[in-house]
């Protein structure tokens, strides 16, 4: 009978037997004892026709099957008697003796496929092992321990059963996160498993509730216990479980579903204390609490393995990569060794002991002889346990076979094999390259030498002493597209620039000095076209088959390509294609050693973008990387031949200006540079749009004549560019000696910034707003100083940058407006009749976007006691474009509120007059610089015209800005701008002297 009858005979056994277990209860007592015998039955039927290598742990399950029905016979006895089941009883101990059978035949499985152990898949398993225990502790086992009702030894008997289950539990998973994959057999004693734990758990819950009935559903997970686990007895594929199998990385790999099924056991522990604390007592903390402990250990222990296992990758790597390099060069057997010896010495664990045994040549007939490969094998003689063992065949007439010994403890072996056996394919290969030499030398025949390489794929070429091809093999058709060289002088290959390196090798070679492996040469095809290769070269005129020099030739065209790809990539930008940091600053170590202390000065510029986070913020960085692209070009045609530019990271580049006399040079082309940046550039935004955007940039100048290095030299044209930033951009500046002191007072002021705000050292001036036909002031607007205790009083542009770049902008934001606001309503609890409609104040993006910036706003005005029509709020162009539709609603709530909104500066940013239609704003301020010209430019009077015009047609308000003459004032008001600012009105004023100047009811001019 086969296997596959067999199963299907006991399948269908047991089927019946679990149909009339439910058909008849009168007849349990009979039925359910057959049932457990036959699983036993098949487990011993299983042993005997596969023979497996190990069977005590199969007889040990069968007994455990044994065990248990003899419990449940004994119950069923009694109860068809009608006697009391006495607790704890004789059932109960054979019961319990279930447990250590059934445990002690896993770990037999265990220790045949895991050896010593395997530490990775130990914490695999105790994860959830410590976790289903926990809660095995929390449902089942702490009841019984709280009983009253129960004596000690009744307790220690309930208690026992559930610690059994997870004892079967944790060495189940134990075998199942072993490495390998699992054959049908382990599935089905898995299967048993679970139907028997899950059996007993629902065994318990019952018990608890006083509550059992024999012959309900529950008794199905017993039945898949006694029929699974015969069923996996009788499969073919039971011997699996108790082959010994050969040594393994001791690392499990972990994949999602592993990884999934660890979360959710890790999960278990919070989860128990949640469902406890919702019941509204946690009764179980201590025992959670060290639960949630063991598993933190474990997972951290199984993540210091993972760290361990990549370090040692990384080693052994390492090691295979130097013997790769070691091996390549080796010519001889000794060589090899060498090199073996070397990689070996590599991939062991510091302070490990062990032995490298290299064995003689063995004539290949002998019958002994291992099988090719790596193996483990005894070796008690070298005092370990174990060894690997390497077996290589070697060429030769005849071949012979040898090999290699690595004695050491097990565990050691088990980590470094896949690493052995990759070190065994390279000197493999190793051997069979030398080999395949040595018959070329040392075959008889020119005939069974072309055999030989007819499918070769390299080019070889046998030269005579006349220079002259005597033989070449078929591939140089197809390399050099000749089809036939024979007689032909060699130099016919190669071009006319590399005669004398080929003339000079054929000299080595023949000499039998020099390298004579590696040698690159340029080869011309019949078609023109130039080839790069690589020969190698052996002097065989001694051989009276050969009779010349061997020439092998192989075609590296592609490998050189993608070798100057690679060069190419690793010192050029990958966005610009200009230089690179590295690449930059090696030519200028070159530069400054070519300079050396002569006249001639070496200049470095850096060119840093004006306002480039501007452009990312609002119009996205596939636009900005179009922008650096462009001004990379720029400066790229900026500069002269010799000099190099490079981009250094982000908006920043440098420019390299070559060695010149003429001290001059680097600031010509650092104008030049600013010049060209300055016309805008048109980008497109990859989505068939295209826009406007400036590339003006500042540019920070430096020479060798003030740096005693390439480091100096590179921080001075960076405290250059600093300068150049900080006179107004879009300019150049030289370094000076006090940069450096510059630098040094504008960190401390950086510092200082952040306890300014705490110390109260900022104070507020205001401007008014007037209307431009009466003078009459209608609002103010806020403008922060900076009362420093030491170098007195500082505007906006000593900090606001500052500020932006430290965070603290938030902080000083938030101040103003609740100050601003405090004082305007103090201005109007003085005197109710104020003419003053608003305060204005200014909002950077920073402090917008910061999240709940409405309910501070909200909040900032219930805190002064101001009404919501008093405050405007200013914005830039930038914030109203970048993230639209959450900007604007945020605007559209303020609005709500009654807070008006004002966008600053208009049109100097990015955005489209189109925008107005639909941007939730009041008012809009002309910058000052449209207001400049406006006297003198008719385009700009007829701009700011037609922003007036268009404001006026959608309902918007129109301040001018930096209105400082009567002229300037005459135009915008024939032009209809309704209100302005500037110096002819009023410089900023202190709080006490807002009121009086209010109350003339116009302002002096």
């Amino acid at each position: 009978m086969t296997t596959r009858a067999l199963r299907a005979g006991f399948a269908g056994w047991l089927a019946g037997l679990t149909a009339v277990y439910y058909a008849w209860p009168g007849l349990h007592v009979f039925t359910w004892g057959l049932i457990g015998l036959s699983g036993a039955a098949a487990i011993v039927a299983g042993v005997r026709r596969h023979r497996p290598a190990r069977r005590l742990p199969w007889y040990l399950l069968a007994a455990a099957l044994l065990f248990f029905v003899g419990g449940d016979t004994i119950g069923y006895a009694r109860l068809a008697l009608g006697l009391d089941a006495p607790f704890p009883g004789q059932g109960d101990v054979l019961y319990l003796l279930v447990y250590p059978l059934l445990a002690a035949a896993l770990a037999g499985f265990i220790r045949t496929r895991s050896g010593a152990g395997n530490r990775a898949a130990l914490l695999d398993a105790l994860v959830p092992t410590v976790s289903l225990g926990l809660l095995t502790w929390v449902c089942l086992i702490a009841p019984y321990t709280r009983a009253a009702d129960l004596t000690q030894l009744e307790k220690a008997v309930s208690v026992a059963y559930p610690l059994g289950d997870v004892l079967a539990l944790a060495m189940m998973l134990r075998l199942l996160t072993g490495a390998g994959r699992k054959p049908p057999a382990v599935s089905w004693l898995a299967v048993s498993i679970v139907g028997v734990l899950i059996s007993d758990v629902v065994y318990g819950l019952a018990r608890l509730d006083s509550y059992w009935a024999v012959g309900g559903p529950v008794d199905l997970g017993w039945v898949v216990f006694y029929a699974a686990a015969g069923y996996a007895a009788l499969h073919p594929s039971m011997t699996w479980l108790t082959d010994a199998q050969e040594p393994a990385p001791g690392t499990v790999a972990t994949g999602g579903r592993r990884l999934l099924l660890l979360s959710l056991a890790a999960l278990i522990a919070p989860a128990v204390l949640l469902a406890q604390h919702l019941n509204g007592a946690v009764v179980d903390a201590p025992v959670i609490a060290a639960g949630s402990a063991v598993m933190f250990l474990l997972v951290m222990a199984r993540v210091g393995d993972l760290l361990g296992e990549q370090r040692r990758t990384n080693l052994r790597e390492s090691a295979l990569r130097r013997a790769n390099a070691d091996l390549a060069a080796a010519t001889t057997e000794d060589d090899i060794v060498a090199a073996v010896r070397a990689a070996i010495a590599m991939l062991m664990p510091a302070g490990r002991r062990y032995e490298l045994i290299v064995g003689d040549r063995a004539p290949l007939t002998d019958a002994s002889a291992p099988e090719p490969g790596v193996s483990l094998v005894p070796a008690p003689e070298h005092g370990f346990a174990s060894a690997l063992r390497a077996t290589l065949v070697l060429p030769g007439s005849p071949p012979h076979h040898g090999s290699v010994l690595l004695a050491a403890p097990t565990p050691v072996l088990r980590s470094v094999l896949p690493a052995v056996r990759a070190l065994a394919a390279q000197v493999t290969m190793v051997v069979e390259r030398i080999g395949l030499a040595g018959e070329i030398s040392r075959r008889d025949g020119e005939a069974y030498f072309r055999t030989l390489i007819q499918s070769a794929s390299d080019v070889i070429l046998i030269v005579g002493d006349d220079d002259r091809i005597r033989y070449a093999s078929p591939s140089a058709t197809a390399v050099f597209g000749r089809p036939e060289l024979t007689g032909a002088p060699l130099a016919l290959l190669i071009a006319d620039t590399h005669h004398d390196a080929l003339a000079d090798a054929l000299v080595r070679i023949r000499a039998g000095r020099g390298h004579a492996e590696g040698i690159d040469l340029t080869a011309v095809c019949a078609d023109r076209r130039l080839l790069q290769v690589e020969c190698g070269g052996r002097d065989l005129r001694a051989d009276p088959t050969v009779g010349g020099v061997v020439l092998t030739v192989r075609d590296v065209t592609e490998r050189r390509r993608l070798e100057n790809d690679l060069a190419h990539q690793a010192f050029h930008d990958g966005l610009t294609g200009l230089a690179n940091r590295v690449l930059f600053r090696d030519r200028l170590d070159q530069a400054l050693t070519l300079a050396g202390s002569g006249a001639d000065e070496v200049g470095v510029l850096f060119v840093d973008l004006d306002d480039f986070k501007e452009v990312n913020d609002t119009l996205g960085h596939a636009v900005g990387d179009q922008l650096l692209v462009a001004v990379g070009r720029r400066i790229a045609q900026a500069i002269g031949p010799g000099d190099t530019a490079a981009r250094m990271g982000g908006d920043e580049f440098a420019v390299l200006v070559a060695p010149a006399a003429d001290a001059s040079a680097a600031e010509r082309v650092a104008a030049h540079i600013v010049a060209v940046l300055s016309t805008p550039v048109e980008v497109s935004d990859g989505l068939g749009g295209t826009h406007i955007v400036s590339g003006a940039a500042s540019v920070g100048i430096a020479t060798s004549r003030d740096a005693g290095g390439p480091t100096e030299l590179l921080r001075h044209a960076d405290l250059a560019l600093y300068l150049a930033k900080g006179a107004g951009k879009g300019t150049w500046q030289r370094y000076r000696s006090d940069l450096h002191t510059a630098m040094v007072e504008r960190l401390a002021l950086r510092t200082s910034l952040l306890e300014a705000i705490d110390a109260r050292q900022f104070v507020l001036q205001y401007q008014p707003i007037v209307d431009v036909r009466t003078r009459a002031a209608v609002g103010v607007e806020a403008l922060v100083r900076w009362q420093h205790p030491e170098r007195g009083l500082l505007g906006p542009y000593h900090f606001i940058e500052l500020a932006e770049e430290s965070g603290a902008i938030a902080g000083l934001g938030a101040w103003v407006l609740g100050e601003a606001l405090r004082q305007f309503a103090a201005w109007h609890a003085a005197d109710p009749q104020l003419a003053l409609r608003y305060v204005s104040v200014n909002v950077s993006a920073r402090q917008f976007r910061a999240p709940g910036f409405v309910d501070r706003v909200r909040r900032a005005l219930a805190d002064a006691g101001a009404r919501p029509e008093w405050l405007l709020l200013e914005i830039t162009e930038s914030l109203v474009l970048r993230d639209a539709e959450q900007v604007w609603a945020e605007l559209r709530a303020l609005r709500e509120l009654g807070v008006r909104i004002a966008i600053d500066d208009f049109g100097t940013g990015y955005s489209s007059l189109s925008y107005l239609r639909q941007m939730p704003v009041d008012v809009l301020k002309i910058d000052k610089s449209f207001i400049d010209d406006i006297t003198a430019s008719r385009q700009q009077r007829a701009l700011v015209d037609a922003i007036v015009t268009l404001a006026r047609n959608l309902d918007l308000t129109v301040v001018a800005e930096g209105i400082e003459d009567d002229d300037q004032r005459d135009l915008l008001e024939r032009m209809g701008c309704p209100y302005g600012q500037g110096y002819l009105f009023a410089r900023p004023l202190w709080p006490a002297d807002v009121p009086p100047l209010v109350g003339a009811v116009t302002v002096a001019a």
